[in-house]
C-alpha cells in the first residue's frame, strides 16, 4: 500500500468543534489516482474509539466544482467531528473542472456542457477513490459493507450522481468494484443531473438522507431545467421519486433557508449518526421532516442563484436574473 504520510495536528479544528479538552487528530495522506500530471490524494482520519461495525465515511467537499479542498477548514472540521463519532473518515480530492472558467464570457449552452463535464469528472474521481478504499480495506481497518458517502453542495451532487450512475449501469463508474454499493448516503444540498430529463433508477439506490434548504436556488431544492431536456433534480424531486418507488430515505427540509444548509453537517451529527445506524441496521425508512433551527442563519447568499454563484463579482442583493434555467 503506497502512501505519502503527512502528520497534521488539528488542535485548532478540535477546539473549534468544541471537544472540551485539547486533542489532536493524526491524518494520513495517500495518492489514490493520477490524472496526467495531477496526483489525487485522500486523507484518512482514524478514530481513537472506532465503531464496532468499522463503518467508513467517504467525504466529498463542496465548492461549485471550482473551489474548495479536501483539507480546508470546513473539511477538516467536519471530518474530525465524524472521527470523534467513531467513523474512519476519508476526505478526497477531485478535479475541479470549473476552477479557471470565466462564466462572464461563456455562452449558456457551453456553460451547460462545462457543468456536465465537471460533474462527470468529479464522479469518475470519486469512483476511483472508492475503488482505492475498497482495495485497501484491511489496512484501513474498515468493513467494505459499511461504506457511507457524504458531501456538501457539489460534493453532494457528486455522491448522489455516483449512486445514480451505479444503479443505471453507466460507464462513467465502471471503475467501481462490482460488489460495491453504498450502505448509506447523506447529502447536504445535493442534486442529480439528468441529460434527458428522465429521473429513474434501474436498481434501488442506497438509503439516502437529503438535507436541503427550501429556498435554495444554487443547488435548486426542486428542479433546474437546462438545455436539450437536461435537468438538475434537487432534494424535493428526489424525495418524491424515492417515495413513489418506496426507496428508503429521510428528507430534512430547512424551511425558508437557502444554500447555507450545505454547511450544516457539524450541526446535524446526531441525525447523521442516527441515519447511518438505521441504514446499517437494515431498516427501511420513510421520514419527511420540515425543520426550523435558529442556529442556521440566513445569509446574504440565501437568495443567490446558480448563475450568481459563477459570476466573478456577484451582488448578493440581485436575485432577478433572467435565465433559461428555471
Amino acid at each position: 500500500m503506497k502512501r505519502t504520510v503527512s502528520k497534521i495536528l488539528l488542535l485548532a479544528a478540535c477546539m473549534m468543534a468544541g471537544f472540551g479538552s485539547a486533542c489532536c487528530q493524526e491524518v494520513e495522506s495517500y495518492v489514490y489516482a493520477e490524472r496526467g500530471s495531477t496526483k489525487l490524494k485522500l486523507d484518512v482520519y482514524r478514530p481513537q474509539q472506532p465503531r464496532e461495525d468499522k463503518a467508513c465515511v467517504i467525504y466529498v467537499f463542496g465548492g461549485g466544482f471550482k473551489e474548495g479542498s479536501r483539507n480546508n477548514r470546513t473539511s477538516t472540521q467536519d471530518c474530525t467531528m465524524l472521527a470523534e463519532r467513531g467513523f474512519t473518515v476519508i476526505s478526497i480530492d477531485y478535479r475541479l473542472r470549473l476552477r479557471t472558467v470565466n462564466f462572464d464570457t461563456v455562452k449558456l449552452l457551453k456553460a451547460h456542457r462545462l457543468f456536465e463535464e465537471a460533474i462527470a469528472m468529479a464522479v469518475e474521481d470519486c469512483a476511483s477513490a472508492i475503488a482505492y478504499v475498497w482495495d485497501h480495506a484491511v489496512a484501513l481497518d474498515i468493513d467494505r459493507e459499511n461504506i457511507v458517502l457524504t458531501g456538501a453542495s457539489s460534493g453532494a451532487i457528486t455522491v448522489l450522481q455516483l449512486d445514480y450512475c451505479r444503479t443505471n449501469h453507466l460507464s462513467i463508474v465502471d471503475n467501481l468494484p462490482d460488489e460495491f454499493a453504498p450502505s448509506a448516503i447523506i447529502s447536504y444540498a445535493g442534486a442529480v443531473y439528468c441529460r434527458n430529463g428522465q429521473l429513474k433508477y434501474s436498481l434501488p439506490p442506497a438509503p439516502t438522507c437529503f438535507v436541503h434548504g427550501t429556498k435554495d436556488r444554487i443547488v435548486n431544492y426542486r428542479r433546474l431545467r437546462g438545455s436539450l431536456h437536461s435537468s438538475l433534480n434537487g432534494s424535493h424531486v428526489l424525495a418524491k421519486t424515492f417515495d413513489k418507488r418506496h426507496y428508503s430515505h429521510w428528507i430534512m427540509r430547512y424551511k425558508d433557508r437557502g444554500h447555507e444548509a450545505a454547511t450544516y453537517l457539524s450541526h446535524t451529527l446526531d441525525e447523521f449518526t442516527a441515519f447511518v445506524d438505521a441504514a446499517l441496521g437494515g431498516r427501511t425508512m420513510f421520514y419527511d421532516m420540515t425543520c426550523e433551527d435558529a442556529a442556521l442563519y440566513r445569509t446574504p447568499y440565501t437568495n443567490f442563484t446558480i448563475l450568481d454563484l459563477y459570476k466573478r463579482h456577484p451582488a448578493p442583493h440581485k436575485t432577478n436574473n433572467k435565465s433559461k434555467w428555471k
